[in-house]
């Protein structure tokens, strides 16, 4: 079973497109710099957000399709926060812990994100998408939202998020024959709990 499963997965690898390589090469790359808490994170991550895009759309995946739209215009944001110095050119921005009323914010704009994709999303599958998979699609994505606002702003608890997004796309993405991809998310799940890890050591001992 698992030597068929091995098998299986090394053919999709050699199935895979170049493009789907490099989009997920990339996401590893920037997913390695923001456990750096790097500035880095965010133009490695625009060349797996726009190849992700386009990707999401031909696959039927609208609702991840938007969420790498809403990467996208966010690693543009991020970037720029994240290289803002004060006159001592230290970062702007620090890691921190969200506090309990940012908490309750964050999950609201989950709440709300999600209702309005899940809403969005089955109107879609009725008339333009028949393969997609509404409240799985809306869950990976509103969780991503979620992170990736949190991660501009180098908040701990964007790692929750991003454990969510990375647990849900695994299967998603697997039932559509990306397995590559699936694989990918499952890379980036192992990523996530090492950075948030990485991030709660970084608050401990600010200077390392």
């Amino acid at each position: 079973m698992s030597n068929n499963l091995v098998a299986d997965l090394w053919e999709s690898i050699t199935q895979t497109s170049s493009t789907e390589l490099l989009a997920a090469a990339a996401g590893i790359v920037s997913v390695w710099f923001s456990k750096k808490a790097s500035s880095w994170v965010y133009p490695t991550g625009l060349l797996n957000t726009i190849i992700y895009v386009w990707l999401s759309f031909k696959i039927q995946l609208p609702g991840e399709g938007v969420v790498n739209l809403y990467y996208t215009i966010m690693s543009l944001y991020g970037w720029y926060n994240w290289s803002r110095k004060d006159l001592t050119e230290k970062p702007l921005v620090q890691i921190s812990y969200a506090t309990s009323q940012e908490w309750i914010q964050h999950v609201l704009f989950f709440v709300i994100i999600y209702i309005v994709l899940y809403g969005s999303l089955s109107g879609l599958k009725e008339y333009f998408f028949e393969g997609a998979i509404p409240w799985a699609d809306a869950l990976a994505s509103a969780a991503a939202f979620t992170g990736m606002w949190l991660m501009t702003q180098k908040k701990i608890e964007s790692w929750y998020w991003w454990i969510v997004t990375n647990i849900t796309s695994m299967p998603l993405y697997f039932v559509k024959g990306l397995r590559v991809t699936a694989l990918y998310y499952l890379i980036l799940l192992l990523l996530a709990f090492a950075g948030l890890h990485s991030w709660k050591e970084k608050v401990k001992k600010p200077h390392a």
